[in-house]
């Protein structure tokens, strides 16, 4: 150890190690971890993360943080036997960012930190290189205007174009010492301008300023997107890495790169990176210059290229992973700039993950580890050919991935004539509703200006595995004049626009589609994922052919099958409004028989397509008026008829549904009369259901199908509720079975999605065989959040501005909302030990979710069908992640 009892903000280059990322970052730790294990490394200093912590915390550095810089620069210097800015074997360095999860390119870096007027005429010299000591000097000036002085980029590249252009030369490489000693007193001159005087040129005060302009670089928004897109906390801080100086820009002796020591796109094991000869890195990647592959690198400089080989066998084989790897030749010697694990797609993931295990290097539960479950969204739906990429005319939320091509339409009607008709359409609109569903299910994708990542549109879109765009603000939507406006220009129904789910971004125009890549890697990987989950995961599935998907994709059952849903099509939603418009019992019976035999035709499609396996039923949910007109839609309609001479009939009818709808109209509706409430006042509906449930239980069995059977009442707060509606139901499923003459065995429970519910979890247990949370409502009524009303406003204001960590309709509040699961599971089963409890809201679908759930020690997750496999993936990391 060097000093560092004295200095607890920094580490020498021989200090760390790879254990040390949390401190030193992903770039430090890496770079002393290649130096411990003797890769060829520059020597460095790191400035850690609790030093950037700190500095954001209070707005200040740090009190000693100066002067450790100050002391690690000396030693760095006696080290290395050159002084920083001297005239005589000048010390240059870098000062690049290093956060703990990799970030790349999204903070700042500065190289050639060092070099002056009195340093430049000694680093030619040295070098024998007059030209290579005067590109260093324009690069330095251009980069430290930009990052530390906050001058604009383009001032430098327009007189970097113009010096080209005077020579009559295409590439920078083709100015020679002279056009770089000009052009370096251009950029002093432009520099001065800006800054309204000349720039300091002491070389630790540039230091000084260089670290703090990396520090500031953590909070930049390029930064904060990054890390709000990958659930990056801006409390971790960013280290900042000061590393001497080694030259790729010295001659064609010289080079740099950047290398995977495996596809990172498709997996596979073999080459993969591009370097440049007489180049310092920022060319590699900036498209200055036009890399090359990197086989070349063998027939220019094949010793360096040979040990390059050798070196990413080496690293990979110790982190035991596919690396990103950083190099720069200097003069025809090989250095290691950084390592980390690589960036990878999903499909890449899968087959080095795969691979590793057949090689020998990990086994399969580290493998599984290796996956992020997010990643895998890939891979369920279509996605657009990275290739064939336009520039995006607007970007929203990505809130259900996939990629969907099609003409636009405004209305669900239009969109389900059209999609029916066979025409792939996109429905553009404001914002979805339930009676949107209909032209929902017939469109490619969603589009909505309106509404966040859990919106009805969101919502119903990942439950179809249908791709949608949330919340694209831009989007100036005239639905009267079926007109899209954004920034000034104008599309119309039926003009062809393409949208990205998995990025939220909208493009004109047809994008060519590639489909999804579910291969053997997939199946392989989520198999051995199989293999250590305890959590069940069921599908929400409403009718047959989601629930044979589902099963595809390997669920354990249906978590919640939706009754609603099936009331909403064009045959039956006129029964159910008849229903619901009865004047008496009689007249609601009748139709109420009228949906029976289609309710059970829907079961079972679903019983079959999940024979063997268990399929939750839940009773009808939201209220009556969801299934009519609403209040304004049926004024208008009832005053058009009497302004146009409508029949006297049909003035009578439409009068009546509006009554109706007023009577039924509430000013709170998803606290009002709906789910149990519901059903204890019309129990004629629960008994509907429930004989529709069991006869198609029946049918399937007597056909030799193998029907698990649960059926489920929503919304109970009151242990009396469920005692009530528990006995109709057991009446009603008992008379079926005993008439059928078979036997049939069947559950009752009910879904936990109020506050008091889960504080009564043990009174309620007394009635229920099972407990299913609904999380989405729960979350609704233990926050006190209206999920549209929260999404369409504030919500994302809370966010960006650390008021919460996460959408808490897509992330559980795990203090709040998942205490109150976490009382209800113990509670339940302190009443009844070993009752099967699961949940069946959105949250059944998000990884850290899953991470909760397990950690309670429930029995399943339900989510939607093309959320299975990553919820089996998150189940089982989250079981591992338990194992220690």
């Amino acid at each position: 150890m060097t000093e560092q009892a004295s200095s607890p903000y920094i580490y020498d280059l021989a200090d760390g190690n790879a254990d040390m990322k949390p401190l030193l970052g992903g770039k430090g730790a890496g770079v002393a971890e290649m130096h411990r294990i003797g890769v060829p490394v520059p020597d460095a200093f790191t400035v850690t993360t609790t030093a950037c912590v700190e500095t954001m915390r209070t707005g200040e550095w740090p009190a000693g943080l100066w002067d450790q810089i100050q002391a690690a620069v000396k030693r760095l210097e006696e080290r290395t036997g050159r002084t920083l800015g001297g005239s005589e074997k000048p010390l240059l360095v870098s000062v690049r960012s290093g956060s703990v999860q990799s970030m790349p390119g999204m903070m700042d870096t500065i190289l050639n930190l060092g070099i002056s007027d009195s340093s430049v005429e000694a680093l030619g010299a040295e070098a024998g290189n007059p030209r290579f000591a005067w590109d260093s000097y324009r690069r330095f000036i251009s980069m430290y205007g930009e990052v530390v002085e906050g001058i604009a980029p383009h001032i430098y590249e327009d007189a970097l174009s113009a010096a080209k252009q005077a020579k009559g030369v295409a590439s920078d490489t083709d100015l020679d010492a002279e056009d770089l000693k000009a052009l370096v007193a251009e950029y002093k001159r432009l520099s001065s301008d800006a800054l309204g005087g000349a720039w300091t040129t002491d070389p630790m005060e540039q230091l000084r300023r260089a670290v703090d302009a990396v520090f500031k670089s953590w909070n930049n928004p390029r930064a904060e997107v990054y890390r709000r897109a990958n659930n990056i906390s801006a409390a971790m801080g960013t280290a900042v890495n000061v590393m001497q100086m080694v030259f790729g820009n010295m001659g064609e002796t010289s080079g740099t790169g950047v290398c995977f020591t495996r596809n990172p796109s498709t997996g596979a094991k073999e080459l993969y990176g591009e370097f440049l000869t007489n180049a310092q890195g920022e060319d590699v990647v900036s498209g200055i210059r036009t890399p090359r592959r990197l086989e070349e690198m063998e027939q220019v400089l094949p010793e360096a290229y040979h040990q390059l080989i050798e070196t990413m066998e080496l690293m990979e084989k110790h982190y035991k992973d596919m690396q990103d790897m950083e190099f720069t030749i200097q003069d025809g010697k090989l250095y290691m700039l950084q390592t980390r694990n690589g960036k990878r797609t999903a499909r890449a993931a899968l087959r080095v993950a795969g691979d590793l295990v057949d090689e020998g290097i990990i086994d399969k539960t580290e493998a599984v580890r290796r996956i992020e479950p997010g990643q895998l969204d890939q891979l369920m739906h279509p996605g657009i050919d990275p290739d064939a990429k336009p520039e995006a005319i607007t970007t929203g939320l990505n809130a259900s991935p996939g990629a969907a091509v099609g003409a636009i339409v405004f209305d669900a009607d239009t969109a389900e004539e059209r999609g029916k008709a066979g025409e792939d359409v996109v429905l553009v609109r404001w914002e979805t509703t339930p009676d949107d569903i209909h032209g929902v299910i017939q469109a490619q994708g969603v589009l909505t200006s309106h509404g966040g990542m859990t919106s009805h549109a969101a919502v119903v879109a990942r439950g179809m595995g249908t791709p949608c765009v949330a919340g694209a603000h831009e989007l100036a939507i005239d639905a009267a004049n079926k007109v899209v406006t954004v920034n000034g220009r104008t599309w119309h129904e039926g003009d062809i626009i393409s949208i990205d789910g998995t990025t939220g971004e909208v493009f004109e125009g047809a994008v060519k589609l590639i489909p999804p890549a579910m291969d053997e890697d997939f199946e392989r990987i989520i198999s051995w994922a199989d293999e250590v989950k305890s959590l069940v995961v069921r599908a929400n599935a409403d009718n047959g052919p989601d629930a044979a998907k589902a099963r595809e994709f390997g669920a354990q059952g249906i978590g919640l099958c939706r009754t609603e849903h099936m009331f909403m099509d064009e045959v039956r939603l006129p029964a159910v409004q008849r229903m619901i418009l009865a004047e008496d019992q009689a007249e609601r019976a009748a139709a109420l028989a009228e949906i029976l035999p289609l309710q059970q035709s829907d079961f079972e499609s679903i019983f079959e397509a999940m024979t063997g396996l268990p399929v939750n039923i839940r009773l009808l949910d939201p209220p009556l008026h969801e299934f009519l007109p609403g209040l304004v839609e049926q004024n208008l309609k009832v005053q058009e008829l009497r302004l146009t001479g409508g029949s006297q009939e049909d003035i009578t009818r439409e009068e009546a549904l509006l009554a109706r709808v007023k009577k039924l109209s509430e000013a709170n509706p998803m606290l009002g009369l709906r789910g149990c409430r519901l059903s204890l006042l019309y129990p004629e509906i629960p008994v509907m259901q429930t004989k529709a449930i069991v006869r198609a239980a029946i049918a399937v069995k007597q056909r030799g199908g193998d029907p698990v059977l649960e059926i489920m009442v929503p919304l109970v707060a009151y242990p009396e509720e469920l005692k009530r509606l528990r006995e109709i139901i057991v009446r009603v499923a008992d008379e079926e079975i005993a008439a059928a003459g078979i036997e049939l065995e069947y559950t009752v429970g009910t879904m936990i999605e109020l506050p008091r519910a889960a504080l009564v979890a043990d009174q309620i247990a007394e009635y229920a065989d099972y407990f299913s949370f609904g999380t989405n409502d729960l979350t609704q009524t233990g926050i006190g959040l209206s999920r549209d009303d929260a999404e369409g406003s504030f919500l994302n204001a809370y966010i960006d501005n650390d008021i919460i960590p996460a959408n808490p309709f897509a992330q559980i509040d795990r203090d709040g909302v998942g205490e109150l699961v976490r009382i209800g599971v113990e509670k339940g089963r302190k009443a009844k030990p070993g009752l099967k409890t699961g949940v069946c809201g959105e949250h059944g679908g998000d990884p850290e979710s899953i991470e909760l759930f397990n950690e309670i020690g429930m029995n399943y997750v339900s989510c939607s069908p093309y959320r299975v496999p990553i919820a089996r993936l998150a189940a089982a990391r989250a079981a591992l992640g338990a194992q220690g």
